[in-house]
């Protein structure tokens, strides 16, 4: 058996039957021609290939085991690729409606902890012939960062590599090994285990709260743990979900940030910011103060290893504020000063904070139920890049990937962002008695962009965004770019006269 990470054996911790802590991705293609229309085998093809592949690397053969009050890896013996990889259909008719009630209820289902923590769902039906994969890892095994990845390394950038590739659970990864103490048996001493992993954490941890302090009695910028007012959003949540997503135009969020001086995260915060907005004010439950954000951070290095390997900073959404260039202009300043303190910090003492910061969610459970009172924060706004360049599966296109996350006990709605291409796509995830009529927030994020779009004199694209809630779902329109000769970054598009 193998030590599991201590910032990944949180997530274990922390799960309950109304919060699942896995993460997935639900990627749609367009068969290529040749594999289009009823009867085509593509797909049946597609698994009996990667059925083939009946083993599977670490850390994709690994069941977590408990022992002396401590989490560890342990190799699955029995590993069952038929288990993990399953084949679905859409009921008639084969919407998009169909499709997120499909994915709402599978993000519903926890991973079954006697086998490895992760399932693929290949899913035809839809009824404009197109198919779509649903992948979810838990949290204890990856991060969002790693998922994309990993869902890149199984394509190819050749529309006409037809040659499958091999799954991800048959390729070789990278996977961290422990350094946390070696016993720990009180849950204090998994405390200590987490934020002690290394003895240079401790001076780092230390100035990070030291610099919170300071914070409170001085900075108005930096929004603090335990300061989010509290919110619909702020209670105890069901088992059940819901998700919804949309795709924007990344040039146009580039183009924004240009404009105001601000970057792609900024930008998409303010976004976020102004449809929450709208979505109190029509609940008529718009906190007088302004909502507070939790914004993961990746610490992943280029070709790194895989688990968690992020830090958290809370920023202020100004939803108290009409204005929306205002808005974003206190985004702006308050997400500088949470990355400079961030920054003054090295990459294990950011992780030892972040574990801090993570656990303070479940803390409330365990006491008073502060998490409704005093929030750590309102809303989880993640951003995870994704391939900048069009992606294949044996010659079928992938169109639109769309990030799942989790929302928990007093944080019950999810939005996680991620880039594909010239590709923007939004994902939200909440609990479906908690955050009633989500699908109300893909209109809200509509007008919260067009809203700043005008505010800072931007004309409307001529392409149209790609609705994925409540219509018809497309190709997006956005331009997939073709592979790059070299790493380059997507120019900014330039606002039309």
């Amino acid at each position: 058996m193998t030590p599991m990470n201590p910032q990944d054996a949180m997530f274990l911790l922390f799960e309950n039957r109304h919060t699942p802590m896995h993460v997935a991705g639900l990627q749609l293609f367009t068969p290529a021609k040749s594999a289009k229309g009823p009867g085509s085998p593509f797909l049946s093809e597609l698994i009996a290939a990667w059925k083939r592949h009946a083993t599977a690397n670490a850390p994709f053969n690994l069941r977590p085991v408990q022992n002396l009050g401590r989490w560890f890896w342990e190799e699955d013996d029995h590993f069952d690729v038929d288990y993990h990889l399953r084949h679905l259909a859409l009921p008639y008719p084969g919407r998009v409606r169909e499709l997120l009630n499909m994915v709402s209820r599978l993000h519903a289902t926890p991973l079954d902890r006697n086998r490895p923590l992760w399932e693929v769902y290949l899913i035809e039906g839809l009824n404009d012939g197109r198919f779509a994969i649903y992948t979810k890892f838990h949290h204890a095994l990856i991060d969002g960062v790693t998922g994309s990845r990993l869902f890149a390394s199984t394509m190819s950038t050749d529309p006409r590599a037809t040659k499958a590739m091999l799954p991800f659970w048959a390729m070789k990864h990278k996977h961290r090994a422990s350094n946390a103490p070696a016993k720990s048996k009180s849950i204090l001493q998994k405390a200590m285990a987490t934020l002690a992993s290394g003895k240079e954490i401790v001076p780092g941890l230390a100035h990070g709260m030291f610099d919170l302090v300071r914070g409170l009695a001085g900075s108005d910028a930096e929004a603090l743990p335990f300061q989010a007012p509290p919110s619909m959003f702020n209670v105890e949540i069901s088992g059940s979900r819901r998700f919804v997503a949309q795709s924007y135009s990344l040039p146009e969020f580039k183009a924004l940030g240009k404009l105001a001086g601000a970057t792609v995260n900024d930008v998409t915060l303010a976004v976020c910011a102004g449809a929450l907005r709208r979505y109190l004010l029509s609940h008529n439950a718009l906190p007088t103060k302004p909502l507070v954000a939790m914004v993961p951070v990746s610490l992943h290095s280029e070709g790194g290893e895989g688990g968690n390997q992020i830090a958290m900073v809370t920023t202020e959404l100004a939803t108290d504020i009409t204005d929306p260039i205002e808005r974003l202009r206190r985004i702006k300043k308050s997400m500088t000063v949470a990355k400079d303190r961030l920054r003054k910090m090295g990459k294990t003492e950011k992780m030892a904070y972040s574990a801090a910061t993570l656990q303070a969610p479940a803390l409330p459970l365990m006491m008073t139920g502060l998490g409704k009172r005093a929030p750590l924060c309102n809303v989880t706004i993640s951003n995870v890049p994704g391939a900048p360049q069009t992606l294949y599966l044996q010659g079928a296109r992938l169109d639109e990937a769309y990030p799942v996350s989790i929302p928990m006990d007093y944080n019950a709605l999810n939005i996680t962002v991620s880039s594909y291409g010239d590709s923007f796509a939004f994902g939200f995830i909440a609990c479906r008695r908690t955050v009633p009529g989500l699908q109300r927030m893909i209109d809200h994020t509509d007008a919260a962009l067009a809203e700043l779009r005008k505010a800072l004199g931007k004309k409307k694209p001529t392409t149209a965004n790609t609705p994925t809630a409540t219509a018809k779902l497309k190709p997006s329109s956005a331009k997939v770019k073709a592979a790059p000769t070299k790493a380059t970054k997507i120019k900014v598009a330039k606002p039309k006269a």
